[in-house]
């Protein structure tokens, strides 16, 4: 190990978004981990996004916002704790979901989530689903 490597991150989120795009989510952590339902890919955040956690929900919306036209759905109803390191974090991915052709929607039914969005002035940009939307197919 060089010297220098210890100041490299362990998930770089530059190759992130290319490497799992082609093959399978990153795993899941203390703080997120990702799944399919149906058409959406749901990103399930659980415990304390902050400063020092964002990096870890940071790598799971890369590889949801990766492919072209996303349907991301985060899922915030196991989030403990969510402050403005992670509101940060969700403003990147919906942008990058947007210019990819999808979108990301949030899943709360905390008060405090619909609090801290309309403090931010987010809650048009993030309107809040109440739970997970049915998969409805395609018609023809």
């Amino acid at each position: 190990m060089t010297p220098d490597a210890d100041d490299r991150a362990p998930y770089p989120t530059e190759d992130l978004a290319a490497s799992t795009s082609r093959s399978t989510p990153p795993p899941a952590n203390a703080h997120a981990r990702t799944r399919r339902c149906g058409a959406f890919t749901v990103v399930e955040v659980m415990g304390e996004i902050d400063l020092a956690t964002e990096a870890l929900l940071t790598e799971h919306l890369n590889a949801a916002t990766a492919r072209a036209e996303p349907d991301v759905l985060v899922d915030l109803r196991r989030a403990d704790f969510f402050d403005c390191s992670g509101l940060r974090v969700l403003c990147r991915a919906e942008t990058r979901a947007r210019d990819h052709g999808g979108r990301l929607r949030l899943v709360a039914d905390a008060p405090r989530i619909r609090r801290l969005l309309r403090g931010a002035d987010l809650l048009g940009r993030f309107p809040l689903l109440p739970g997970i939307p049915r998969d409805v197919p395609d018609r023809p």
